[in-house]
């Protein structure tokens, strides 16, 4: 499971079909899911998630977590990040998960990460084209990925 967090002083998601979900200060968070991934990503990503100190202190140093910030999140599946641009000009997209395996997991992930925040957590819709528009505070982002725990 590939996730990308950016740190936003705002952040929104809108479908047509399914309206506009938004938030304040907090994260934005990108997951990409593949094949290989269980619950056991999913626990180890919203465990590092919600402790992830790159929220400024009063002395302004990153220091503080979303959780001490009272921070909103935002959470917006996104399967192309697990393109694969090894070969050709075409990303193949062969390792991101069918639905049947990836909602499950992305709805998991959401009910752990308010489980393990306390905090509201918006999202976006499964497969749909969603626009997204933020504003990525400091700038800050993070790239994880729970078959590469650097």
């Amino acid at each position: 499971m590939r996730v990308v967090i950016q740190r936003v002083s705002r952040a929104s998601v809108s479908c047509p079909e399914f309206g506009e979900n938004s938030i304040r200060a907090g994260i934005l968070i990108l997951v990409g899911i593949e094949e290989s991934d269980s619950d056991e990503d999913v626990e180890w990503l919203c465990s590092k998630i919600s402790r992830l100190r790159i929220f400024n202190d009063r002395l302004g140093v990153m220091n503080l977590s979303v959780v001490e910030v009272l921070g909103e999140i935002l959470v917006i599946s996104q399967f192309t990040l697990h393109a694969g641009t090894r070969k050709g000009n075409r990303p193949s997209y062969i390792r991101a998960a069918r639905p049947e395996k990836a909602i499950p997991l992305y709805e998991g992930f959401i009910a752990k990460l308010k489980s393990e925040t306390g905090l509201m957590v918006r999202s976006g819709w499964f497969g749909a084209d969603m626009q997204v528009e933020l504003v990525n505070s400091g700038p800050v982002t993070i790239l994880m990925d729970s078959k590469n725990r650097e």
